[in-house]
C-alpha cells in the first residue's frame, strides 16, 4: 500500500497513517506579528464576536497582517486626533509650562476621548 497519494480531482495529497489516509494540510505562511494593544484588542474582538471572519483570516494566513495593519492605523489615528484636539482646546507647550497639573488633566481627557473614537472606528468597527 502506498504511503503517499495525490488526488487529481481536489488537488490534495494524502499520507497513510495507520489504516487511514489523512490530507496533507498546511496553513499558509503569515507575516510576523508586530502588533500591540490595539491589535490584541482587535484579535479578542474577532475571536468573541466575528468568529467566522477570524477563522477565515487564520486559514488564509492573513491574521497577523490584519492585526498589524489595525494596530498601525489605530496608533496613527490616535496621534492625529490627540494633536487636533489639543490644538483646538489650546493645550500647548506654553500651557504645559504655565500650568502643568491642568495640562496633564486636559491631555488625559483628550487621550481618553481620542482612544474611544479609535476603538469605535477602527478596532471594533
Amino acid at each position: 500500500m502506498e504511503k503517499h497519494i495525490y488526488d487529481e480531482k481536489n488537488g490534495l495529497g494524502y499520507t497513510l497513517y495507520g489504516d487511514y489516509y489523512l490530507p496533507n494540510l498546511e496553513l499558509p505562511e503569515d507575516e510576523e506579528a508586530h502588533y500591540g494593544k490595539y491589535g490584541m484588542l482587535r484579535k479578542t474582538y474577532l475571536k468573541e464576536h466575528r468568529k467566522a471572519y477570524y477563522q477565515m483570516l487564520i486559514r488564509q494566513g492573513k491574521l497577523n497582517k490584519h492585526l498589524n495593519k489595525v494596530d498601525r492605523e489605530a496608533h496613527e489615528r490616535m496621534d492625529i486626533l490627540v494633536a487636533q484636539m489639543a490644538e483646538k482646546q489650546g493645550v500647548t507647550e506654553l500651557f504645559k509650562a504655565e500650568q502643568p497639573m491642568l495640562w496633564v488633566r486636559k491631555m488625559n481627557g483628550i487621550r481618553t476621548a481620542a482612544e474611544e473614537m479609535v476603538l469605535t472606528e477602527i478596532v471594533y468597527g
